[in-house]
């Protein structure tokens, strides 16, 4: 790895307010701490905010802006492939962002770069994802930003019609069928919720705060616990 690209990604692991010992970022970049010490110098004197000290570990103040992203040829197939199972399986405003990214990403790549990404050929055909679905695709995810509740006119696989008011949590995407990951306020508890079996879907009045035992965590935790 040239020293240059080694000093960026010495700058990326550090983003986010994350103290990163220089062990860490050695056995990452496959060098030596001695290495390492001495490229967090000079990032510090060219005016990278980072602070801390050797046997502790190191951080990067919020607010430095980096300078444009360079990508990987693996980073390229993973945003590429990425961006357009999005565009084929997100909602609307989705599958529109995503889109968009793929013309931003190419048009900052270098001309290498820019011929890799055009030759990524992993692609997604969703012929099953009508407008009607994308659009509540980005309502729900309206929603869950929002912490708003909802009630649903939901048929079970059997059929059966219950109209649940739920907190909408998250969503999961299983391959052809998103779910709703919401807490049921009808059973008490966390339920899944297919979006293609929700006839009807209206505001339940006013937002939600989240309680303990109520949150994405705890039904993570729970599923762990099942497993």
């Amino acid at each position: 790895m040239r020293r240059a690209d080694r000093l960026f990604q010495i700058v990326q692991y550090l983003r986010g307010g994350r103290l990163v010992t220089a062990a860490t970022l050695a056995e990452r970049l496959e060098v030596s701490e001695r290495t390492i010490y001495r490229d967090i110098a000079d990032l510090q004197a060219s005016g990278v905010p980072i602070d801390g000290e050797a046997g502790i570990g190191y951080i990067m103040r919020d607010g430095y802006d980096l300078p444009p992203l360079m990508f990987t040829r693996d980073e390229i197939v993973a945003l590429v492939a990425g961006a357009r199972l999005i565009r084929a399986w997100g909602g609307a405003a989705m599958a529109r962002a995503a889109e968009e990214a793929l013309v931003k990403i190419e048009s900052v790549l270098p001309d290498a770069e820019r011929r890799r990404a055009n030759q990524v050929e992993i692609h997604a055909m969703a012929w099953e994802m009508t407008p009607a679905v994308r659009a509540r695709i980005d309502e729900i995810e309206a929603a869950v930003e929002a912490r708003r509740r909802l009630t649903l006119a939901y048929r079970d696989a059997e059929e059966r019609k219950t109209e649940r008011t739920v907190r909408p949590l998250g969503l999961w995407f299983w391959g052809k069928v998103w779910t709703l990951v919401a807490w049921c306020e009808l059973r008490d508890d966390f339920r899944m919720f297919r979006l293609d079996r929700i006839a009807a879907m209206n505001d339940a009045g006013g937002p939600f705060r989240p309680e303990r035992g109520k949150t994405l965590t705890d039904f993570y935790r729970a599923m762990e616990e099942e497993c």
